[in-house]
């Protein structure tokens, strides 16, 4: 019987869950659990007997939880039936503790629940599913995969930041990077499509969803990442500004009596592309680009020049570079997006070719020429089963 690792992934309202086989990828079954707390929650689960979806009141992530495990017995398939061998949960921030994926025990909650400063809006949450699984799953072992793991390999100079040396002793300031997970999985992926062994490539790796991120990673190891202290620096994301002159803190303070923690909410939820052009969604920010919207096109300009650029500095990071990754929802999805970050780029070896840029599956993820110095590559993220092969991983080595 194959070895299944059942993945949770608890946001602050929400459970997102997978069976997946370790040695293959494949989900068993999913779900969802949305709204949390809500008079309506929402959950649907795809398992072989078909696609369950159901709205009512799930009060909390146990009761989440619950539903779930239920939802195997109803609909496939009943977790007594399938080889776990473990459970892999998503959280988000490890600090500087925690450089690999860890065993769940009251040592690891106590550290991570100390880390909750540096993750307000994500530990919470991650820690509440892990101590939900723990009490409904007790027979299981649980494993901890962090998405600040990967990018511990950074060196000094490119995590800390330059200001006063006392802020990182004392209050843990200093770039983490996240995404690691899907780093990790895409940069491993990437060399297997070249034909060379990890250690032997040097890749950019741009992350594009709702949020987005670059890392330099060279020789499997990441050596440079966008994101920093909190996922808000480095690109243009949904919601998020991504870069922009810290002292704007200030100044609308000064200017328009704002807090903190209002500017704070503003830069994390109502900036990027919604606040360029109304949409989070980068889907509906396409539409209406193609209709003629110009804060729509302006927001696509803004959001692929951001791409452009890091992918500049990040070529001049690494020396030499293999291959250029585009990743996730809109990196895997968007031909348009990945043709206005490489623009241009020809004299530093990328040459896109566009016919394969239009269907990437044609050429198994290829969407430069055959010529290009530098490879370009889409290869869909599957964090799932990175975190099913880590959390494997470190069973076996318990």
């Amino acid at each position: 019987m194959s070895a299944h690792v059942l993945v949770i992934n608890a946001g602050s309202s929400s459970l997102k869950y997978s069976l997946v086989e370790a040695a293959s990828g494949e989900a068993a079954a999913s779900g969802l659990v949305e709204r949390i707390g809500e008079e309506r929650s929402h959950h649907v689960h795809s398992g072989p007997k078909g696609e369950y979806d159901d709205e009512r009141p799930i009060a909390n992530h146990e009761a989440a939880l619950e539903a779930a495990v239920q939802a195997f017995e109803t609909q496939g398939p009943a977790l007594a039936d399938v080889d776990i061998v473990a459970v892999g949960h998503r959280v988000v921030h490890g600090g500087d503790r925690f450089a690999a994926p860890a065993l769940v025990d009251d040592e690891l909650i106590a550290a991570v629940t100390d880390l909750v400063p540096l993750a307000p809006l994500h530990n919470p949450a991650n820690l509440e599913g892990i101590e939900v699984a723990r009490r409904l799953l007790p027979d299981l072992p649980h494993v901890a995969v962090f998405d600040t793991a990967f990018h511990q390999t950074l060196p000094p100079y490119a995590y800390t930041y330059a200001v006063p040396s006392e802020w990182l002793a004392s209050y843990g300031i200093r770039r983490y990077g996240f995404h690691g997970t899907s780093h990790s999985f895409v940069s491993e992926q990437a060399a297997k499509l070249l034909g060379r062994d990890p250690s032997e490539v040097n890749v950019i790796v741009l992350h594009l969803g709702n949020g987005c991120s670059a890392a330099a990673i060279r020789g499997g190891r990441s050596v440079d990442t966008s994101m920093g202290l909190t996922p808000l620096e480095g690109l243009v994301m949904g919601t998020r500004s991504g870069d922009l002159d810290p002292a704007i803190h200030g100044h609308l303070a000064r200017v328009a009596g704002w807090s903190a923690e209002e500017t704070d909410r503003a830069l994390n939820s109502e900036s990027g592309l919604k606040g360029i052009t109304g949409a989070n969604d980068f889907r509906e920010v396409s539409r209406r680009r193609a209709a003629g919207d110009e804060q729509a096109q302006l927001g696509f300009d803004i959001y692929c020049h951001r791409i452009k650029k890091y992918i500049g500095a990040y070529y001049a990071v690494l020396g030499t570079v293999d291959a250029i990754v585009f990743t996730a929802g809109v990196g895997q999805h968007s031909s348009e997006v990945r043709a206005a970050a490489l623009h241009n780029l020809t004299a530093l070896g990328i040459h896109l070719d566009l016919d394969r840029n239009a269907n990437p599956a044609q050429s198994k993820g290829f969407v430069s020429t055959d010529d290009s110095p530098v490879a370009v590559l889409v290869i869909p993220t599957n964090e799932e089963w990175q975190i099913a092969r880590q959390a494997v991983a470190v069973i076996r080595a318990s």
